[in-house]
């Protein structure tokens, strides 16, 4: 097994999950197969319990694991399936450690840091690399590892990234971070074999030539240099990128726009909902159009604000009424959840395309029992346990004592009880589809006759058909309610059903039909676009900052408003 160890220095947010996701794709372009380990240094054991504007989105795995954001980078950009194993932390370390204790495996001896902290650690890395994740036999050829550990010789190489910044008064590219960041990381015993540096403009020629005096790291290309230090020229072959090359080629030739309102709680951040800018990104270029994700905080539409803050109020429904389409992502916690089923009720009545995930479906289900069936008490129980009228429940196998690692988890089967459904037909008129779940509510089974026979069609069930998985409006252009998080599933060229199904139905797109062709359309075979999404103006709280509709573009990568 090789191994690449990506570290980062300076600052944080360099983009270090970026750089061994792309490190990645190059290797597998040239014929290898990748698997990759996220190493982080806090104590929980993982990232379920831990809060959006914190650390951004919890993605979830197919065993269930609840992992750091950038896993979903690593499966995207290497369109690979990992486990929660591959996401290391040190509060699973020192776990891993005290029970072996526990079980008397250290026979008595005195533990400690070093060795068994830092044994753990390698023999972590070295029993997850070998686990296959790429649908194949055997285990992969390189391992890429963002944050820590090391291995012997001819194995091993380090990409280090660092910040060049910019001093504005002169424009000039200061160097003395990157050096001091090096010398830090050699006196650790770390040499780079490779300097990535992040700045605000493209290097200089005399700074790459200080960079690579001062910290001894020769000007080279990045797959060479990589497959050097890996012993590993003679064995690949040079990176066939065309598919990638096409693929931000067309998302650059992209202009006309899709406008989706994102309505939830976390727009302050939006890695908190990274997964589902993504899949809006891989459903808006297999469509032809440049996404425009117009971000709403629900709190902002409700009564309250209009009394409080009228002009957050009125510019909160002026970016609702001017989208394309609604989508009403997952969350949990009371707030802003009035502000959602607002939302639900506009894209309902005024035929919007709608798309609603986790607890976005459930807010669809509220809204149509307080509205059509006229249970105006109608809730889940998460937001008001004394409801009488419950359809939303939790569910009976979840814990109320404990948070971390309690939920419904991981890849379920839906199966389809209704063929001729919008979304069987988005799927292929399968019989059924694994998706990846994360909530401990449910839409109450005992509703489901009375919604059904006021116009609700629930088309996706789970094995025992008492748990509601999809529901539909029956006669609306595109109102989805899914309780899986679909987002989690989207690759570059292979987009989401129901994501796709929604873009479709908001550029007025047949939906079941081929993607419709226009002049931004290039000849490739899966034309899709990937990349980080840009910066946008976050409206937190009602609080708005400058002009409503200013339009930031990111190299092709989405566009944020």
């Amino acid at each position: 097994m090789k191994y690449v160890l990506v570290s980062g220095g300076v600052v944080s947010g360099l983009g270090k999950g970026v750089m061994a996701s792309s490190i990645g794709v190059v290797l597998k372009a040239c014929g290898l197969r990748v698997t990759s380990i996220k190493i982080d240094p806090y104590l929980n054991t993982d990232a379920g319990t831990m809060s959006p504007f914190e650390h951004g989105e919890v993605f979830v795995l197919d065993d269930g694991g609840e992992v750091d954001l950038d896993l979903g980078n690593y499966e995207r950009f290497l369109d690979v399936k990992l486990t929660r194993d591959n996401n290391i932390t040190t509060g699973k370390i020192y776990q891993s450690v005290i029970d072996k204790e526990r079980r008397g495996d250290y026979l008595g001896k005195t533990v400690q840091v070093v060795p068994h902290i830092t044994d753990a650690i390698q023999e972590w890395i070295e029993r997850v690399a070998m686990i296959p994740v790429d649908g194949k036999e055997g285990p992969a050829d390189v391992c890429v590892i963002e944050l820590g550990g090391t291995v012997g010789p001819g194995n091993f190489c380090l990409v280090h990234v660092s910040l060049v910044p910019v001093v504005n008064v002169v424009g000039e590219q200061k160097t003395k971070p990157t050096q001091h960041s090096v010398r830090e990381l050699r006196g650790l015993g770390l040499i780079p074999n490779i300097l990535a540096c992040r700045s605000t403009k493209p290097l200089e020629d005399n700074v790459k030539e200080k960079l690579s005096q001062f910290c001894h790291v020769p000007d080279q290309k990045v797959h060479e240099a990589i497959l050097k230090g890996l012993n590993l020229l003679g064995f690949a072959g040079n990176p066939e990128l065309q598919e990638w090359t096409a693929r931000a080629e067309l998302q650059d030739k992209l202009s006309y726009p899709v406008r989706i309102a994102m309505v939830g709680k976390y727009t302050g951040l939006s890695d908190s909902y990274l997964s589902v800018l993504k899949a809006l990104l891989h459903a808006s270029v297999e469509c032809s159009r440049k996404l425009m994700v117009e971000w709403v905080a629900a709190t902002d539409l409700e009564d309250a604000t209009a009394r409080e803050d009228p002009d957050a109020f009125e510019a909160a429904w002026n970016v609702l009424k001017s989208a394309d389409g609604i989508l009403v992502p997952g969350g949990f916690g009371d707030r802003g959840v009035q502000g959602k089923i607002l939302a639900a009720k506009y894209a309902r009545e005024n035929r919007i395309p709608y798309l609603g995930i986790c607890l976005g479906m459930q807010i669809a289900v509220i809204e149509f029992s307080r509205s059509i069936l006229g249970l105006h008490d109608a809730n889940s129980t998460e937001f008001d346990p004394d409801t009488k009228n419950p359809c939303v429940i939790f569910m009976p196998e979840g814990s109320k004592t404990h948070m971390g690692g309690t939920m419904r988890l991981g890849s379920r089967r839906t199966y389809f009880h209704i063929a001729d459904s919008v979304t069987a037909k988005l799927y292929g008129n399968v019989g059924y589809v694994d998706e990846r779940h994360r909530h401990r509510y449910e839409v109450n089974p005992e509703m489901i006759d009375q919604l059904e026979q006021a116009g609700l069609s629930f088309v996706g069930k789970d094995e025992s058909g008492k748990r509601m998985e999809i529901v539909e409006l029956p006669g609306h252009p595109y109102f989805v309610g899914v309780q899986f998080h679909p987002e989690f599933k989207s690759r570059p060229g292979k987009p989401s059903a129901v994501f796709l199904g929604l873009i479709r139905a908001a550029t007025n797109q047949p939906i079941f039909g081929m993607p419709h062709s226009s002049h931004n359309k290039i000849a490739t075979r899966n034309s899709m676009s990937n990349g980080t999404a840009a910066p946008h103006k976050s409206f937190m709280n009602g609080k708005i900052n400058g002009p409503l509709r200013t339009t930031l573009y990111s190299n092709g990568n989405g566009v944020h408003i």
